[in-house]
C-alpha cells in the first residue's frame, strides 16, 4: 500500500511537473511572440512592396529578428527605421550586419519588448508575431501610430480588425517550418478617428448634422438635414482618406474627402452630374 501511495505521489509530481512546463512554454511563446524562424526574401520584398516603402518612410519592425525588413527597407528603398527584439544575440547580429552594409545611420536594433516600441513617428509597421501576440498588440497599432501609417503583418491577422489587403504567395521553403507551402501578406492603413457628432456643411445647399460610429475602418451612423432624417452607410477610411453616403427621404449624398485631426473636407456628390465642396468640424 505504502508503495502505491508513493507511485501515486511520483506520478502526480509527474503530471504537475508537465502542466507547470507546458504553461511555462506557453507563457513565453505570449511573451516573445513565437519562436524565431527567418523571413524568406520574398515575403519580405513583398511586404516592403504592399506597404510601398520610400525614401521618405519610417519602418518600425516588431520582432525583428535577423533585421532583414529593416536592412532591405534601408538598402533598397533608402528608408530609415528601426527593429525592436527580446533576443539580445539577435541585436546584435543585426546591429554588426547594419554596420557591415554601411546603413547604420539608416538602420538600427534595439532590445526592447515589442509593447514598449515607440511607434508615434512610424510610417510603416512590419510584424511575423503569432496570434495571441497579434491580438495584443491590436489597440497599441490601432491607436498610437499615425492616422495612415501603412501596417504589413506575415501570415497572422488582427482578429476582427480586417486587413484593407491581403495577398497569397507561393513560397516553397515554408513548407519546412509550417507545412504550408504559400505566405499570405496582409495590410492595414491606421483609421483616422471620427467617431463622435460633427457639423457638416455644403456649398450652397446648408448644413449637417452627422453622427459617425466607428468600427476600425468602417463607419455608419445617422444625420439629419433640413429636417430630413438621414442614414449614413457604405462608409469608410484609408488612414486620412474617408467616404461615406447619406441618403433616406428621397435624399442621397455620396461624400469624399479627408480628415484632419478635428476637421474633414473633400466633395460631395449632390446626383444628377452635380458635386459641390463640403467642410466639417467635430462637435
Amino acid at each position: 500500500m505504502k508503495k502505491t501511495l508513493e507511485k501515486t505521489g511520483v506520478f502526480a509530481l509527474s503530471l504537475a511537473l508537465v502542466a507547470c512546463t507546458a504553461y511555462s512554454a506557453q507563457k513565453e511563446l505570449e511573451r516573445t511572440g513565437g519562436p524565431y524562424v527567418p523571413t524568406p526574401q520574398i515575403v519580405v520584398d513583398e511586404m516592403l512592396r504592399m506597404a510601398r516603402v520610400g525614401p521618405k518612410d519610417f519602418i518600425v519592425d516588431l520582432g525583428s529578428g535577423d533585421g532583414v525588413i529593416v536592412l532591405t527597407a534601408a538598402r533598397q528603398y533608402k528608408a530609415r527605421g528601426y527593429g525592436v527584439d527580446i533576443d539580445a544575440e539577435l541585436v546584435s547580429r543585426s546591429n554588426a550586419e547594419a554596420q557591415r552594409l554601411g546603413l547604420a545611420d539608416r538602420a538600427s536594433f534595439h532590445v526592447r519588448d515589442v509593447f514598449k516600441a515607440d511607434l508615434s513617428k512610424a510610417s510603416v509597421i512590419t510584424l511575423y508575431l503569432l496570434p495571441s501576440m497579434m491580438v495584443n498588440l491590436r489597440p497599441k497599432i490601432y491607436i498610437e501610430p499615425p492616422p495612415g501609417t501603412r501596417v504589413v503583418s506575415h501570415d497572422y491577422r488582427f482578429d476582427d480588425w480586417q486587413p484593407d489587403d491581403l495577398i497569397e504567395l507561393d513560397v516553397p521553403e515554408k513548407e519546412k517550418v509550417n507545412g504550408v507551402p504559400k505566405a499570405t501578406i496582409l495590410l492595414w492603413i491606421v483609421p483616422a478617428k471620427v467617431a463622435g457628432r460633427w457639423r457638416l456643411e455644403v456649398d450652397g445647399e446648408g448644413g449637417y448634422d452627422v453622427n459617425l460610429r466607428q468600427t476600425y475602418q468602417v463607419l455608419d451612423g445617422s444625420a439629419s438635414a433640413a429636417g430630413k432624417a438621414l442614414k449614413i452607410s457604405a462608409g469608410r477610411l484609408r488612414g486620412t482618406d474617408i467616404r461615406l453616403t447619406a441618403a433616406g427621404s428621397g435624399l442621397r449624398r455620396e461624400f469624399s474627402g479627408t480628415v484632419s485631426g478635428d476637421r474633414m473636407q473633400g466633395t460631395v456628390d449632390l446626383g444628377g452630374g452635380r458635386t459641390a465642396k463640403w467642410i466639417a468640424k467635430k462637435v
